[in-house]
C-alpha cells in the first residue's frame, strides 16, 4: 500500500509542475525545473521561510481558483 501512496503523491506532485507551466516554460529542461525547485528548497531554509511560504501559498491558491487558472 505505501508504495501505491508513494506513486500517487509523485503523480500529483508532477501535475503541479505541469500546472504551473513549468514543463512549457523551460522546454521540458529537466535541470532547470530540479534548480528552480532547489533554489526553492534554499529559501525556505533562509529566515525568510514565513515569508516565502505565506507568498507561495497565496499565489498557488490563487491558481487553483477558477480565476486564477485563466491569470496562468
Amino acid at each position: 500500500m505505501k508504495r501505491r501512496e508513494r506513486t500517487r503523491q509523485l503523480i500529483e506532485l508532477g501535475g503541479l509542475v505541469a500546472k504551473a507551466d513549468l514543463i512549457d516554460l523551460t522546454g521540458d529542461d529537466r535541470a532547470v525545473i530540479l534548480g528552480l525547485l532547489v533554489e526553492a528548497a534554499a529559501a525556505l531554509r533562509s529566515e525568510r521561510r514565513e515569508q516565502q511560504l505565506l507568498l507561495w501559498r497565496r499565489r498557488g491558491r490563487r491558481a487553483f481558483s477558477p480565476e486564477g487558472a485563466e491569470a496562468t
